[in-house]
């Protein structure tokens, strides 16, 4: 790797290295996972700059989030046989789970984007986030190792496998949304009304409304997070959820 540059992050990196309890001795691997192509072509176009984007980490983290992930499933659910490992590691191993686990470490925050790309929200596209949650794991691997890399790796996958193998995962926006729609011309939104704590660990206050009318209020480390909290309430309001029994697991 020659990329040596150093950039004006939107988040510092040192907090994402601190939220997933890994600091880099390669600094550049990490750098690289979080260059989107969109800046790498834009920093080529303006300057003529050479920047290395995450495309070929996402390419090495997407297989070792598939060995990591497969060598657990084997060990873990001896009992399963090969049908149900597969489909098992096919939903771990994908753009959705990627993203959410994206999403638990705030990885949007921290990436390099171009400006259209910028404009265009592409900090919360699930594409971009999943793609760079492989390449971040490409960058661990390249840094540390194997181990290192499971080590980070496998609380998501464990998390998501008990999960999948319990079946007690609930998304209550899209239940919310499916009891809503039973109701033709109903308006349901999420907005977000507060955030507070430092940049890099953040609490966020989301209302649901109904029509303009607030029918729940979530908070959480992220926005998906509040969202999906304050879809719960919203189902406890509507008797659909009981706050006296144990919330289930929000996707």
């Amino acid at each position: 790797m020659n990329q040596t540059t150093e950039f004006d992050y939107p988040l510092d990196p040192k907090y994402l290295e601190e939220t997933i309890g890994y600091a880099f001795k390669n600094r550049q691997y990490l750098m690289e996972a979080l260059t989107h192509s969109s800046y790498a072509n834009e920093m080529r176009s303006k300057s003529g700059q050479q920047i290395n984007c995450n495309e070929r980490s996402e390419f090495l983290g997407d297989s070792v989030l598939s060995i990591i992930t497969s060598e657990y499933l084997f060990s873990a659910f001896k009992s399963l046989p090969e049908g149900a490992l597969t489909k098992m590691r096919a939903s771990i191993v994908c753009e959705d789970a990627c993203c959410k686990f994206a999403n638990d470490i705030r990885l949007g925050d921290y990436l390099l984007l171009g400006h259209g790309e910028e404009l265009n929200r592409g900090r919360f596209r699930k594409s971009i986030l999943a793609d760079a949650f492989e390449a971040l794991l490409a960058a661990i691997y390249l840094d540390a190792g194997k181990e290192e890399t499971a080590r980070f790796l496998l609380p998501y996958v464990k998390k998501e496998a008990s999960v999948l193998k319990n079946g007690r995962s609930k998304d209550y926006k899209t239940l919310l949304q499916q009891i809503i729609q039973q109701k033709p011309g109903e308006l349901l939104e999420y907005v977000l009304v507060g955030e507070s704590g430092p940049d890099h660990k953040k609490t966020f206050e989301t209302e649901a409304r109904l029509n303009s009318n607030v029918i729940g209020h979530g908070t959480g480390s992220s926005k998906r997070e509040s969202e999906q909290m304050a879809a719960y309430q919203a189902l406890i309001l509507f008797g659909v959820e009981s706050p006296d029994n144990e919330k289930e697991t929000a996707l």
